[in-house]
């Protein structure tokens, strides 16, 4: 990545958060938000605290799982590391996509065959797209009601961000179905882009694609011959989303708070998960919070609101921007001593 543009997308998201924060914060009496958060019990902040850290951990022991069947180099430790390394610059970039071309270098550099570390990356995504469709769904089906009562106006904004995901998925299905029609189909857009000028001619795009379409093949034809850890990630993966909704309920028993289910308020938090997930902002960061401003107005006094909200949505997002943050720097001071000592 070019020095130009990781400026460009750290002032952005700078821009985002600067912009989302003043507009939760106007007209606010800001002691009586800093009273409401002291307030918050220690011994559920650190529970809270570490389903945040499980959150990005569990990603990185999926690598590690995956990894070592096919004999990679790197350790547990290591591929959790890959995990906030990756989690820093997902958060960083509109539309999460700086993780992943991260992560496979380090992976690379630390001697993992490419085609492996690949292989590993994209099975993780395509499970974790899979799981998140499955819980969208489901919650559609067995709580639409409920749903739809909840959400009010932002249920159609859950309607768009679950489209979006399944979409997705129709993707990843076609390409393991049918990888011939979707190149095709993919160059005859690109074609079209091309010819109406909204895009330059490129042989390096068509590389691209034709590496992608191959990429989710290789990690298809990878799990089908390994069904046994496909269950096994598929477990984990949901284990892991469950942790942000789940998250949120302990910021609302350490608030103490009573009277809402703890069902609730996880499937509240699930909603707004899949809501935002697909959207183009780096750490879907103002929607995120405007929606959950809204949404759990009923369950949150207007006293608690905010603070819940400042102490979720900090733990679940900032707190680990900050410990991912720290990892990159810690390897690269790692990578550049191991330089200096060559």
């Amino acid at each position: 990545m070019g020095m130009k543009k990781r400026v460009l997308q750290i002032g952005f998201f700078f821009l985002v958060m600067g912009l989302t924060f003043y507009t939760l914060f106007y007209g606010q009496d800001l002691w009586q938000i800093q009273r409401a958060v002291l307030q918050m019990s220690p011994i559920c902040l650190i529970l809270a605290a570490g389903l945040a850290l499980f959150f990005v951990s569990a990603e990185g022991t999926m690598i590690w799982y995956l990894l070592r069947s096919m004999e990679g180099k790197s350790g547990l430790m290591r591929c959790i590391a890959y995990s906030f390394i990756g989690f820093f610059y997902s958060g960083i970039t509109p539309s999460a996509t700086g993780g992943q071309p991260v992560q496979l270098y380090y992976m690379k550099k630390d001697g993992n065959r490419v085609s492996d570390s690949t292989v590993v990356l994209m099975t993780v995504a395509l499970i974790y797209k899979f799981v998140l469709v499955g819980i969208g769904i489901g919650l559609l089906l067995f709580w639409h009601g409920q749903l739809k009562a909840e959400l009010k106006g932002y249920f159609l904004l859950y309607l768009t961000g679950l489209s979006l995901n399944i979409l997705v998925v129709v993707l990843i299905l076609s390409i393991m179905l049918v990888p011939h029609i979707i190149k095709k189909a993919a160059v005859l857009f690109i074609g079209i882009g091309v010819r109406m000028k909204l895009m330059k001619p490129s042989v390096s795009r068509q590389e691209k694609l034709e590496g992608f379409v191959e990429n989710y093949q290789r990690a298809v034809q990878y799990l089908l011959l390994h069904k046994k850890k496909l269950f096994v990630v598929v477990g984990i993966t949901f284990l892991q989303r469950a942790s942000l909704f789940v998250l949120t309920y302990m910021v609302y028993l350490g608030l103490g708070m009573r009277g809402t289910g703890g069902y609730k308020v996880i499937l509240l938090q699930a909603c707004i998960y899949i809501a935002v997930d697909m959207l183009p902002l780096p750490g879907s960061q103002g929607i995120t919070e405007l929606m959950y401003k809204n949404v759990f107005l009923q369950v949150f006094s207007s006293l608690y609101l905010i603070p819940s909200m400042l102490i979720s949505r900090g733990l679940n997002f900032y707190f680990l921007l900050i410990v991912s943050f720290f990892v990159v720097i810690w390897n690269q001071l790692k990578s550049r001593n191991r330089l200096d000592s060559c």
